[in-house]
């Protein structure tokens, strides 16, 4: 079953489910959610039914909304954006031009950015949307053949139990501070930013608002920085209005601040390793070549380089080469981590021949 959602949320935190598009091997299915009484149930059970694969296309905030609805991720699913990358056919492929490059097929775009909360919706505007999963089953049919002959079957399978745990869209909310990518050492600001980042998300879901509109990033660092302790203080940090100050949430945010301040310094976080002001940079002309190397490996398996390490592995590796990284593990270490390591320790150089890069090992 290819399966696909439309929804708005530009300004809420949880995403208005407003359409679910179902398609099997004969008929189609678009279900209006906004319907008056709409029972969900029967949709969910089939979420859960584990002897039907759910094929979807970029399917992160997908299964967010359904996780959220249902409070459970769907059974069997399968992502041919995922596959596309573990394919070849580049980072992040969008649905359109996977569609174009596999079945020669031009989607019409010109409803792509339609209100789908609107009612009612025009019969174009339906067509659109049940083309989203129409097409998906042929994709997901070729992307299947391909990945069995080229045996990477078990590649889209490791990044899919990504997908398949919770956490993936739940994350610790002590731990989203660390976005933020703060570069002081005061682990005591460090320790107010922690509190204040999981105070917001938690706020930004119970009144059901983005978490930049209800406070912005830069505002959280100026309140770590300052530690208002009264409404007054509060109030003066950008981005902060009297109102919100004077208010249910600014009290709130007060008195997260305030304990936040009375946390033991041994309970206080650290940057990690190479974020720091003074922290030691990795040399560019490592990551150069480091980049290379990814590049060069990833152009002969046909793989989406950012599938198989982000500039920031490759920084972290750069300036330490006991890092954990995922490219030093199952498929991608073949590819690329076994090199990077050769690389880094001297055993390995490039060069270049017939305009190709050409690896030389000791």
């Amino acid at each position: 079953m290819t399966i696909d959602t439309e929804f708005v949320r530009e300004r809420t935190y949880w995403p208005e489910l407003c359409l679910v598009q179902l398609a099997g091997e004969k008929d189609v299915v678009v279900i209006d959610t906004t319907a008056p009484g709409i029972d969900l149930s029967p949709l969910g059970a089939l979420l859960d039914d584990a002897s039907v694969v759910k094929v979807f296309h970029a399917a992160r905030q997908d299964l967010e909304i359904f996780l959220h609805l249902f409070d459970r991720l769907p059974a069997a699913l399968f992502d041919t954006q995922v596959a596309a990358m573990v394919a070849g056919y580049g980072d992040q492929v969008g649905y359109d031009n996977l569609v174009s490059s596999l079945l020669g097929v031009q989607i019409d775009k010109s409803h792509r950015f339609s209100d789908w909360a609107a009612r009612p919706l025009s019969p174009a505007q339906i067509g659109y949307a049940a083309a989203d999963v129409t097409y998906l089953r042929l994709v997901y049919e070729k992307l299947l053949v391909q990945l069995e002959r080229e045996g990477r079957l078990d590649w889209v399978a490791a990044e899919l139990d990504i997908l398949n745990n919770p956490t993936t869209f739940r994350p610790d909310p002590l731990t989203l501070w660390e976005k933020m990518r703060p570069r002081t050492n005061n682990r005591r600001m460090l320790g107010i930013l922690r509190a204040v980042a999981a105070w917001r998300e938690g706020e930004a879901q119970r009144v059901n608002v983005p978490r930049q509109r209800l406070l912005k990033d830069e505002s959280l660092m100026e309140i770590a920085a300052t530690a208002p302790a009264t409404v007054d203080a509060l109030a003066r940090v950008r981005g902060v209005s009297r109102g919100f100050a004077e208010g249910r949430s600014g009290q709130a945010l007060l008195e997260t601040v305030a304990q936040a301040v009375m946390e033991p310094e041994a309970a206080l976080p650290r940057l990690p390793k190479g974020r720091a002001k003074d922290a030691q940079r990795p040399s560019p002309a490592l990551i150069a070549l480091l980049k290379v190397l990814l590049a060069t490996c990833c152009e002969t398996h046909r793989v989406a380089p950012k599938l198989v390490a982000s500039s920031e592995d490759l920084d972290r590796f750069a300036l330490d080469d006991a890092a954990d990284i995922p490219a030093f593990h199952g498929w991608r270490n073949e590819v690329f981590g076994k090199l990077a390591r050769e690389l880094k320790a001297g055993h390995l150089t490039m060069g270049v021949d017939g305009g190709k890069v050409r690896l030389i090992h000791d």
